[in-house]
């Protein structure tokens, strides 16, 4: 694989059940990367900016999980990128994941086909 080159920077939180089975997938396909805890790290507003530039935050902001489900009304009204990343940099559970960084793209959430395709 091409990707073994340089670290892959996996983004998200350990006790996920879907980070569990990113990471998993990629230990299996011996892919290294270095795993980055958003919930224990925290993380950057220029992470978050690049992410939501790249997928609009739509995609980035996890509004199924229950930290989102638990805002107040005002919190969730009115939502554009500059308010759902200080969402997310306030409470980063509510940024969907995995995050997988692979240096000139990232990928959001977990699809093995879509991991499989970026990494061959």
């Amino acid at each position: 694989m091409t990707a073994s080159s340089k670290t892959l920077h996996l983004f998200g939180i350990k006790a996920c059940d879907t980070m569990k089975k990113a990471r998993t997938w990629l230990d299996e396909h011996a892919v290294s990367y270095d795993f980055h805890d958003y919930k224990t790290s925290g993380i950057d507003r220029e992470h978050l900016n690049q992410w939501c530039d790249e997928h609009g935050w739509q995609v980035v902001l996890n509004r199924a999980g229950t930290t989102f489900r638990k805002l107040d009304d005002e919190s969730k009204a009115d939502l554009d990128q500059a308010k759902a990343v200080e969402l997310m940099l306030a409470q980063p559970s509510m940024i969907k994941r995995p995050v997988l960084d692979l240096g000139d793209k990232t990928l959001i959430g977990f699809k093995p086909d879509l991991y499989a395709a970026a990494l061959k």
